[in-house]
């Protein structure tokens, strides 16, 4: 049985930092491509970056310069750098993987639990 358990949120200061990851359990899983998407109270889950199990990043516009995918493959773990937070960032985050299990050679979709970052102005 897969999981994604997402953490690192919290409540930080317009400016700070955070680092959001995202780790994989369940024996013989390898997280190939994944995302990260971000919900605000009332409005629709949107898409804001992606990597490919290659490495191959992509951003939503909104987050450029700002956020940063990436991937610990030995780790099994996908990360969200976020700098010069804002309070527009304030969501609740979420993974989204592509999980191979490797024993069968099949993969997956999961999502993560969501974890809640709040930026105060």
């Amino acid at each position: 049985q897969v999981q994604l358990a997402e953490t690192g949120g919290g409540l930080v200061q317009a400016g700070g930092s955070l680092r959001l990851s995202c780790a994989a359990s369940g024996s013989n899983s390898r997280i190939s491509g994944a995302s990260w998407y971000r919900q605000a109270p009332g409005t629709q889950r949107q898409w804001v970056a992606g990597i490919t199990n290659g490495g191959s990043t992509t951003y939503a516009d909104s987050v450029k310069g700002r956020f940063t995918i990436s991937r610990h493959n030995a780790e099994n773990t996908v990360y969200l750098q976020i700098n010069s937070l804002k309070p527009e960032d304030t969501a609740v985050y979420y993974c989204n993987a592509n999980v191979l299990i490797t024993r069968t050679g099949l993969t997956s979709s999961y999502w993560g639990q969501g974890t809640q970052v709040t930026v105060s102005s």
